[in-house]
């Protein structure tokens, strides 16, 4: 058992945490603030080969493996929470089902500009009455000779504000169930009948937009089938688990951010005459924050190294985002109590990583579900 990176993982990720630190970190702040999205920033990633960082460099992208994605994610939403959200759903849940299902032509045309630094993708499955039920889609699509006729609305989108491509997830035949779930790829930006809906006002993340997407009546091209006509369930399934890993890390980067200015804060912080991080209390919640980061550290690799080398992932994946996410909310809500009344002050940057870990508890498959296929799994045997 080797727990060493390779020497181009220490690269990716020493790379990533110095320009995390110079390029990212100033600016998080204000971008919260501003709802604004960090466009230069995720234009200098496209420049570093991370917002598609494991897609093959014949398709635009850096040729890197799952672990240098997981590090280079934990850099970035140490640094800014929102920006690794973006990052992760370019990655994770916008090139991962192309570069999996596509053809050459597709890859081309959709996965290109997405990994080389042209344009953002995001993924469209939730809806107002089909969240962690997939089988409850409304969005359909319609075959009408060389095009798919499209209707439906897509909730809680990712970037879905600022996004020039789009996988959805949509019914191509109403009574066959999962087996009649399709998946498309979009140009959003040419494809009259659709338009960006409702952008929403949310708790955290708040650099990071999240939108509705509405179909009606819009028409594509063939093409924009992804694999076969009623794989869209079993594609969907396999891409979350891989975005479970991004999720991991981003809940990962957030934790490390809470550990890092807790132990400044109470190393500096004096109280009756001494420092708190002399208390065995302060102590002691810096103890377990360090040793369950750690633990969902090293579960989110875990998960990254069995899907490159193509294992069974599934269940590791969920164990990661489950715990991961767990871990950080609780040390974020005790990294605002050792921080006190400036924990709970927009001063100090405590009180954006409890706003921003709390979703980490909630999207691409709430906690709950996460424990349904752990446990689903273990039943199994697996």
């Amino acid at each position: 058992m080797d727990f060493e990176l390779t020497e181009e993982q220490q690269m990716v990720r020493d790379m990533v945490r110095r320009f995390a630190e110079t390029e990212i970190k100033p600016r998080a702040a204000e971008l919260d603030e501003k709802h604004e999205h960090p466009a230069e920033i995720i234009k200098q990633l496209w420049e570093l080969k991370i917002m598609g960082i494991a897609v093959p460099e014949e398709y635009g992208g850096g040729g890197m493996d799952n672990i240098s994605y997981a590090l280079a994610l934990i850099e970035v939403s140490k640094a800014c929470a929102s920006t690794g959200a973006i990052m992760s759903v370019n990655n994770s849940l916008y090139c991962y089902p192309i570069m999996a299902y596509s053809t050459h032509e597709q890859k081309m045309k959709y996965l290109y500009p997405c990994a080389a630094g042209e344009k953002i993708g995001c993924y469209g499955l939730t809806e107002a009455g089909a969240g962690s039920d997939p089988a409850a889609l409304r969005t359909t699509a319609v075959r009408d000779g060389e095009e798919w006729v499209i209707n439906g609305e897509k909730k809680f989108i990712t970037s879905g504000n600022v996004a020039s491509f789009a996988v959805i997830a949509a019914v191509t035949e109403k009574d066959k169930g999962y087996k009649g779930i399709s998946s498309f790829v979009i140009d959003l930006e040419n494809t009259s009948g659709f338009k960006v809906g409702r952008v929403e006002d949310k708790l955290g993340i708040l650099a990071s937009g999240t939108a509705e997407l509405i179909f009606e009546d819009a028409r594509v091209p063939a093409d924009a089938l992804l694999g076969e006509e009623g794989e869209g369930f079993k594609q969907m399934l396999i891409t979350l688990d891989g975005g479970r890993i991004g999720i991991a890390s981003q809940a990962v980067g957030i934790g490390r951010a809470v550990l890092e200015e807790a132990l400044e804060y109470a190393k500096t912080r004096e109280q009756f005459g001494r420092s708190i991080s002399s208390f065995q209390a302060i102590q002691w919640k810096l103890a377990d924050m360090a040793t369950e980061l750690d633990a969902a550290e090293l579960l989110t690799l875990r998960a990254a190294w069995l899907e490159d080398n193509n294992k069974p992932y599934e269940k590791a994946a969920a164990m990661a985002k489950t715990y991961a996410s767990d871990v950080t909310m609780r040390a974020s809500i005790e990294g605002v109590q050792i921080l006190g009344g400036y924990g709970y002050c927009k001063e100090y940057p405590m009180e954006r990583h409890m706003r921003d870990a709390k979703i980490c508890q909630i999207y691409e498959g709430t906690n709950e579900i996460m424990r349904l296929v752990i446990a689903r799994n273990l039943l199994k045997g697996k």
